[in-house]
């Protein structure tokens, strides 16, 4: 039977759960006393753990400027107290990781400072769908991370992977299927353009989503759980009771790594690429600072170390890194990612959300 899970919980949440840390990072006291600083916002928990850890404290002996950083609520209520704050010509963060709509929805009202890419001399390694820019043409927001989310299976149930997210439509996994529960975080519309509709251009109409929906309708009989609370999903295909699935790549991993009977596949139309943005507050009066951060983040060493030390895929070009074979795949893929439309849930939010309800999980 097809269940809807309450229980509202992020990928970030989840994979920060019970590890929030404290917001202010250590320093020397010689650096707490100078002027050169930066409040820098980053999802909360394990992902704010590791930045604490592992970037920060680097990026600080090499620049002379300290970071303090802030933990960000997760959804949408960080971009509603940037933008309040903003009003009143304060920044809670300097700098902030935000999701591509978060930046969008920033964007209309010019939120976000302009960068000048003159600053930001690493910015040519970055892969080019990670340069948010304005419609003028403004840089507005530089890819800090990424993840994907993937065809999963238990290797029990599925001897042998799926290569296609056709799989997802196959007569043969009927009630055996989890997916993500919103239009808006499971891109499935996108997943399902791409497979039989010749690529995510045919989303630019609603004739065309619509026919999307349409296809998409045709899953419901194959899954047995639309979920919002991830962890849930997680234990039912590590148990075999939900056997396959979309979830993220590298939590799927570490679960493989970690002995569950669990695999996760980039199927050959490309796993789904989500991100978030580097965006400089209007209301900050530390850009020099703000373009030196992002330019050091840029660097392919940076991107690496995260891919190693926080799980996330470089946002940078392949061929700049030094990560191994296995150390690229336990985060990313060569095979080209099916990117979100963002847009859409920006300019068309509350009518995806009826469809989706009267034609996918209503």
């Amino acid at each position: 039977m097809t269940k809807i899970l309450n229980s509202n919980i992020s990928r970030r949440t989840v994979l920060g759960a019970g590890l929030a840390g404290a917001s202010m990072l250590a320093m020397p006291s010689i650096l707490r006393a100078q002027d050169k600083s930066l409040k820098v916002g980053v999802y909360g928990g394990y992902f704010k753990k590791s930045f604490d850890e592992h970037i920060f404290p680097e990026f600080t002996k090499a620049t002379g400027i300290a970071i303090e950083s802030v933990a960000e609520p997760t959804g949408e209520a960080w971009l509603v107290q940037l933008e309040q704050a903003a009003k009143a010509g304060q920044a809670p963060a300097d700098v902030s990781m935000m999701s591509q709509v978060a930046m969008l929805k920033g964007q209309a009202t010019e939120l976000w400072t302009p960068f000048d890419m003159s600053k930001i001399k690493n910015g040519s390694n970055l892969l080019d769908h990670f340069v948010n820019k304005y419609p003028d043409g403004r840089i507005a927001g530089i890819g800090a991370v990424a993840w994907y989310i993937t065809l999963v299976t238990n290797t029990d149930a599925y001897p042998e992977p799926p290569t296609t997210w056709q799989a997802l439509w196959d007569p043969a996994n009927e009630g055996k299927l989890g997916l993500l529960a919103l239009v808006s975080n499971s891109f499935l519309l996108e997943v399902t353009a791409k497979t039989f509709m010749g690529g995510t251009n045919a989303l630019d109409t609603e004739e065309g989503i619509l026919k999307a929906f349409e296809k998409l309708a045709e899953v419901k009989p194959n899954v047995a759980l639309w979920y919002r609370d991830e962890a849930q999903f997680e234990q039912a295909l590590k148990s075999g009771e939900i056997p396959m699935g979309q979830y993220y790549h590298d939590v799927t991993g570490l679960a493989a790594a970690d002995g569950q009977p669990v695999r996760s596949t980039f199927p050959k139309e490309g796993g789904i690429q989500d991100s978030g943005c580097w965006a400089l507050s209007r209301a900050s009066g530390k850009g020099d600072e703000a373009h030196v951060f992002i330019d050091y983040m840029c660097q392919p060493a940076i991107q690496a170390t995260l891919s190693r030390k926080v799980g996330t895929a470089p946002t940078v070009k392949r061929d700049l890194l030094d990560l191994t074979p296995e150390e690229f795949a336990a985060v990313s893929s060569d095979i080209e990612p099916i990117i979100p439309r963002y847009d859409l849930y920006q300019t068309k939010s509350d009518w995806l959300n009826q469809k989706w309800t009267e034609l996918i999980v209503g």
